[in-house]
């Protein structure tokens, strides 16, 4: 997800691959070695990329590496005005395990289509289990905004895009309306 649209990263960072890049519809590989360098280089790579892009979170197909990695990083920012904040999580092999038959209708934007925001609705309470950068078995309980990450960011690594779970395309608002929405709240 998104704070603001990616206007342009530094050079030195990947591109982050855009709505309509076959890439981003394709399912991810586990990760065999959390400790591996190559995954370690990769945790650093997409948090440099995610923090450049503004973003409270990325997923390593959006930098056109399949494997199931994601980073979650929540913040209150102007965007996101009551998100609570969390240092960035990396999260290798993320699963979600159990959801609350509870949903909530929200605001999602997404580095890998700029410039637009949607409703969607997610589980607001999840537990999700997945390994840190040792390797270690974690296992959480998420709720609200978190949550909402966490569920958007697991998408990405199953090929599906947050405008995919659109209930109708009136949900899908530019960045420009989303932001006159977001006063007039």
């Amino acid at each position: 997800m998104t704070d603001r649209p990616t206007d342009s990263l530094p050079s030195e960072l990947p591109e982050i691959a855009q709505l309509g890049d076959p890439r981003l519809r394709r399912v991810a590989s586990s990760v065999s070695d959390p400790g591996a360098p190559d995954v370690q280089a990769l945790v650093r790579t997409l948090l440099e990329t995610m923090t450049a892009a503004h973003g409270v979170g990325i997923a390593a197909p959006q930098i056109s590496v399949l494997q199931r990695l994601v980073i979650v990083a929540s913040r209150p920012t102007l965007r996101y005005p009551h998100a609570p904040q969390m240092d960035p999580t990396p999260m290798l092999n993320p699963r979600l395990l159990a959801r609350s038959p509870d949903t909530k209708r929200g605001w999602e934007g997404c580095l890998s289509v700029p410039g637009m925001r949607g409703i969607v609705a997610r589980a607001v309470a999840i537990e999700v289990e997945y390994c840190d950068c040792t390797g270690t078995l974690q296992r959480q309980e998420l709720t609200g905004f978190v949550a909402r990450i966490f569920q958007h960011e697991l998408d990405h690594l199953d090929g599906i895009l947050y405008v995919d779970r659109l209930a109708s395309t009136r949900d899908l608002y530019t960045e420009r309306e989303y932001l006159r929405q977001l006063e007039r709240a």
